[in-house]
């Protein structure tokens, strides 16, 4: 008993945060794109915050329950229904066996989450569920999820703790104008000043070639010292690579696990969710941050999370002070 799908959405997978420790063999680390929502789901459904999730992108999925349990869900605005009644997001919520859950197009943003307190029954493969596409391993069966799909529950955990305290403000993704901030390297070197102060400076474009792989940018050319080529080195999640045509490319988590173009910078961890719930058509800026800089700023982020988990767990008697102090805690996330 679990989860039976009516309708797939346009790119719906399940998705943990990653196969780690296998890019060395080949193995693209794959997991979640949003990792800041897909953990805030986790955490309302009171699951650990690397359990699988279902992920889906632009065009949700319609689901049938044919089994109680507790969802949450986060990421951009699907607009959600259950049995045709609007459905809260990053709140928990108890669903019946036979209820259809309905997600649409996003309003704001792009990559959703539906977390499920009885969890996802698929094998786990060299340490991880995550949907690798490119191999066909992981997740259901290694591919998207189709029409008719059933996913069965591995637990059946029908009661959490503070349920009724298990609600934050939702995110906003709406912004068409974002500042990502990035650390330079490592082969900066490679490019000339003029084509540093073009990165740094410029406003750039995310174009429709955009996926789980990477961003592609449109915007002025970036110019190199001597050619794009390097020696294939490992790719980090957010490296921006610079090919000879001038135009950064962003990898993401379906990015390959080396590559030959020189890399100019990468996305500081905590910056990453937001630039992947950016659109198509979002114009996007870089500030460059240094190492130490990144670190305080994740530190930043872990001691919001910190918050969030002590704000669901109080008693229901604090419900209505914890949304006012939620709302406090979610701006740490976006300063």
């Amino acid at each position: 008993m679990g989860v039976l799908f009516h309708k797939s959405g346009l790119m719906t997978t399940v998705q943990d945060t990653g196969r780690t420790g296998f890019q060395k063999d080949g193995f693209s680390v794959s997991g979640i794109m949003d990792s800041r929502s897909a953990r805030i789901a986790n955490i309302l459904v009171d699951n650990p915050e690397h359990e699988a999730v279902i992920e889906f992108m632009l065009v949700g999925p319609t689901i049938e329950f044919t089994f109680d349990t507790i969802i949450a869900i986060t990421g951009g605005d699907f607009e959600p229904t259950i049995n045709g009644k609007p459905a809260p997001m990053y709140t928990a919520i108890y669903v019946n066996e036979g209820d259809i859950l309905e997600l649409k197009f996003a309003r704001t943003g792009i990559w959703g989450y539906i977390a499920f307190s009885s969890r996802l029954d698929v094998p786990v493969v060299m340490g991880s569920r995550s949907t690798n596409l490119k191999c066909g391993i992981g997740g259901f069966h290694g591919r998207k999820l189709e029409k008719d799909d059933q996913i069965w529950f591995r637990a059946k955990k029908l009661y959490i703790p503070s349920f009724l305290s298990r609600t934050i403000p939702e995110d906003d993704f709406s912004q068409s104008e974002k500042t990502i901030r990035v650390i330079s390297g490592p082969q900066d070197d490679y490019f000339t000043k003029k084509g540093i102060k073009t990165f740094l400076e410029s406003e750039f474009v995310i174009t429709s070639e955009s996926d789980r792989m990477g961003f592609r940018l449109d915007g002025p050319e970036i110019e190199h010292k001597k050619g794009s080529d390097i020696i294939s080195d490992g790719i980090p999640m957010g490296a921006i690579q610079v090919p000879a045509h001038g135009k950064p490319i962003i990898m993401l988590a379906d990015r390959q696990t080396t590559g030959g173009y020189a890399k100019i910078a990468t996305v500081a961890s905590v910056d990453i969710p937001k630039l992947v719930q950016s659109r198509e058509g979002t114009r996007i800026r870089f500030k460059a941050i240094s190492v130490n800089d990144a670190q305080m700023e994740y530190k930043k982020e872990e001691r919001a999370f910190d918050k969030i988990r002590e704000i669901i767990h109080r008693p229901c008697r604090e419900v209505i002070e914890p949304r006012i102090t939620a709302r406090r805690i979610m701006q740490l996330f976006n300063d």
